[in-house]
């Protein structure tokens, strides 16, 4: 197929499958659940196809490639297009929503059943419309579309935040959706307009559309509109809607941290600092280094309050917030360590925060716990799920044998590069919490004692399709730390970050 039919099938693949599912309905819930798990397959080999293309035949070589010419869809105003390309950052945050996809549906069918959750159908069709957004997101070929598809994706997770339909879960798609379209609205659209008027053009370009246009005031203001504008990236104060949307049945919650939403934010902040500001002149900007900091503060903060919770859904989601703010870090460092490392940190991350929230699922439909304090113990009873939730904390925090380490460790250099020695020392300490907030959890599990006979006592493993993709995500983590080379080596592509 061409480059052209395989970006129009990822578009419409996800898309087919809402619809197919939607007729399934509930009573044909075993064919609903074939076609959601036959429609991810279809997906994750035609984002496979297109990495053929752009992998250069030369394994050796690490020269920067620009964007695939666009393939325009519409063209709703003069000079403003609703294009896909094919570009290395998108290429790798579509592989990595498209697959977890698939796993997130795997493990949706052993969760769903295994909790008795009403409205199946609806959160799988929903979730299709979630990953269909995503893949917008990923091969968007300028801002207008990027703009465009993350809308879409903020309005389809709504019905899955507020799937229970319980007060609670209305109170939190309220916080949801308001601060995610506003901040979009008002943020976001505004520098898209601006960038509009400065520019003459949307279209991501290697080495970026501003340089030689902007002001140093405008760029500061744009560079402000945007990283405030992306709600989705977590940057406080704006990211109350993470911890809030945790109501929600737990492969939502993979949804939102692993596999679409989250990433689709800290994927845009970086592909507008690739291909909108550009290296060269994003490390001018006057506004960068104050950004820098609130972002470093957001990492430290987040890390923090998850010390303090109790609930392990709500520990993961501050977690979520401070790992995001790593990304964003790399992204205004504007070298290309930050750039890889903060490309190589959405993969390394999606893969061990999948797998936590994952196991948080498996203990709650197994042993009906949500609290870390009640965990004590039950390691004995849950081997499977508490061993990989021990190896993917280890990714989370940067130690081996996760890939979580490959990651920070070009960040790190990132900031030595730049020579931002205080930022080095905020990543660090963040490590350190990270150890202190994720490993008593495991630990106490396994050695702990427990405080009464219910963690031993008729407490068993989850569902086989929740194990099952457990151990999948689990494996994912060790073998990025074997074999990270092939995503850095993508990433290295990327046009403009020599």
């Amino acid at each position: 197929m061409s480059v052209d039919a395989l970006l129009v099938a990822v578009i419409a693949l996800p898309l087919a499958g809402a619809l197919l599912v939607t007729a399934c309905g509930e009573r044909r819930r075993n064919l609903r659940e074939a076609v959601t798990l036959v429609t991810a397959s279809l997906l994750l080999l035609a984002v496979l196809q297109l990495l053929a293309p752009l992998w250069p035949t030369d394994l050796e070589s690490e020269s920067t490639v620009a964007l695939s010419t666009p393939l325009v869809l519409a063209e709703p105003w003069p000079g403003v297009t609703v294009a896909l390309a094919v570009e290395p950052l998108g290429l790798l945050f579509a592989l990595v929503a498209s697959l977890l996809w698939l796993v997130t549906s795997l493990y949706a069918i052993g969760y769903m059943r295994g909790h008795g959750e009403q409205n199946q159908t609806r959160f799988y069709a929903f979730f299709a419309v979630a990953i269909f957004a995503a893949m917008g997101i990923a091969f968007a070929a300028n801002l207008f579309t990027l703009f465009l598809f993350y809308e879409i994706l903020s309005l389809g997770t709504f019905p899955l935040v507020t799937h229970a339909g319980s007060a609670e879960a209305r109170r939190a798609g309220r916080v949801y959706l308001g601060i995610l379209l506003g901040t979009s609205i008002g943020f976001f659209l505004l520098a898209l307009v601006w960038t509009w008027s400065i520019a003459g053009t949307l279209d991501f370009t290697a080495g970026g559309v501003l340089a030689g246009r902007a002001s140093p005031f405008a760029a500061s203001a744009l560079l402000v509109l945007f990283l405030f504008g992306v709600g989705k990236a977590g940057l406080m104060p704006f990211h109350r809607w993470l911890p809030a949307a945790m109501v929600a049945p737990t492969p939502v919650s993979a949804l939102l941290h692993a596999v679409a939403v989250v990433k689709a934010g800290v994927f845009t902040v970086l592909k507008i600092c690739v291909y909108i500001f550009g290296a060269d002149f994003l490390s001018q900007v006057p506004a960068r280094e104050a950004l820098m900091y609130v972002a470093a503060a957001t990492l430290l903060i987040a890390s923090l309050v998850a010390l303090r919770k109790d609930n392990l859904k709500a520990r993961l989601a501050y977690s979520t917030v401070s790992q995001l703010s790593y990304i964003i870090l790399g992204a205004l460092l504007a070298n290309a360590l930050g750039f890889i490392g903060g490309g190589l940190h959405i993969l390394m991350h999606a893969f061990g925060k999948i797998t936590l929230f994952f196991c948080a699922g498996a203990i709650l439909v197994a042993a009906h716990k949500t609290e870390v304090s009640d965990m004590r113990g039950l390691g004995r009873a849950m081997p499977v799920t508490m061993g990989a939730f021990f190896i993917a904390s280890l990714s989370i925090i940067g130690l081996p044998p996760g890939g979580g380490l490959w990651s920070k460790w070009l960040l790190a250099l990132a900031t030595v590069e730049a020579g931002a020695f205080i930022l080095l020392a905020v990543l660090l300490l963040s490590s350190l919490l990270n150890i202190a907030y994720l490993l008593p959890i495991p630990l106490r599990a396994f050695f702990g004692k427990a405080d009464n006979q219910s963690n031993g006592d008729g407490v068993r493993e989850a569902p086989g399709f929740c194990l099952a993709a457990i151990v999948i995500t689990t494996a994912g983590c060790v073998a990025l730390f074997i074999w990270p080379d092939a995503a850095r080596r993508l990433l290295s592509l990327m046009g403009g970050i020599e």
